[in-house]
């Protein structure tokens, strides 16, 4: 008689520098996009669930903002929510760029881990754009350190590589029930989610500071009887003459971002998403305790 094999559950976080691939790095091991992603630096604000179930196991990825020098509150509460992700955590696994190999945030991570005697795994990432000789001698310079139990060669945006890491951190969860119902892919709730994606198009569309400068917020979301949403939105910038450049020259920026932002929600929502959205002042956002909240950030961090 054949036993069906134990459930198994549990968290791992995902640290590393920022723009190192950690988002798309979780988006791929999930299969699906619950964390945003952008070429710019430090996009993820907040900390991210991403579930994914592998054979028995459910394992919960913690996408963390990326660990740098901080410079203001913002800042400050963003890297907390990186190490408080890896204190809750059952295991850690830290993501380094292979093409930037060990830079000064990457080594501060490192020493951190070594100071708390924190053992992790090594994930080099973008393997697909450094040559192997390289890639090799990186490795060992980094499991040299002696806090890595293991390395894994992986490119994020092709999805090498993956699989065997999956496995491992499915292995390495331990028995116990699911946490999470078996459909569910992430916790962040669609109000917040749908924040998240348009911003993401505002990185993408606005160059320079800018997008660091503003915040999205999903004010009003209202259900359909056809099945459908409204959905208003708004985007606080600091000062008024940031407001022009989000708008663009006769509200073609804004048509783009929320054109943009609305598709994909409806693709990721598998729902009809009527979007508004609107550009307001609100001059210290970033000193807004009720938003830190909304983010599960520390204000007082």
């Amino acid at each position: 008689m054949n036993e069906t094999p134990a459930t198994r559950a549990g968290f791992i976080a995902i640290l590393g520098a920022p723009n190192v691939g950690k988002s798309t790095l979780v988006n791929r091991l999930v299969g699906a996009k619950v964390s945003i992603v952008s070429p710019k630096v430090q996009t993820t604000r907040t900390r991210v669930l991403g579930i994914f179930i592998k054979g028995n196991a459910q394992v919960i990825l913690i996408d963390t903002p990326g660990i740098f020098e901080p410079k203001g509150r913002l800042d400050r509460a963003m890297v907390a929510a990186a190490w408080s992700g890896a204190k809750d955590a059952d295991a850690v696994a830290l993501l380094i760029d292979a093409k930037a190999g060990i830079d000064k945030r990457s080594q501060a991570i490192i020493d951190r881990l070594q100071e708390e005697n924190r053992k992790a795994y090594l994930i080099l990432n973008k393997i697909d754009i450094v040559a192997k000789p390289a890639l090799l001698e990186l490795a060992q310079k980094l499991m040299d350190t002696g806090i890595f139990t293991d390395c894994f060669m992986v490119s994020a945006n092709t999805g090498d590589g993956v699989a065997d890491l999956a496995q491992t951190f499915a292995d390495a969860v331990a028995e116990g029930p699911w946490l999470y119902p078996e459909d569910e892919i992430s916790d962040m709730p669609a109000r917040l989610l749908a924040a998240e994606i348009t911003r993401e198009k505002l990185f993408l569309e606005l160059h320079q500071e800018l997008p660091y400068k503003l915040t999205v917020e999903t004010e009003d979301w209202e259900q359909q009887a056809d099945g459908s949403a409204r959905v208003h939105q708004a985007i606080f910038v600091e000062r008024d003459s940031q407001k022009g450049i989000v708008l663009g020259k006769g509200g073609a920026m804004i048509k783009k971002i929320g054109a943009a932002a609305r598709a994909e929600l409806q693709d990721l929502l598998d729902q009809k998403i009527h979007l508004f959205v609107h550009v307001k002042v609100r001059g210290k956002w970033q000193d807004d305790r009720e938003r830190y909240a909304e983010w599960g950030l520390d204000f007082d961090a």
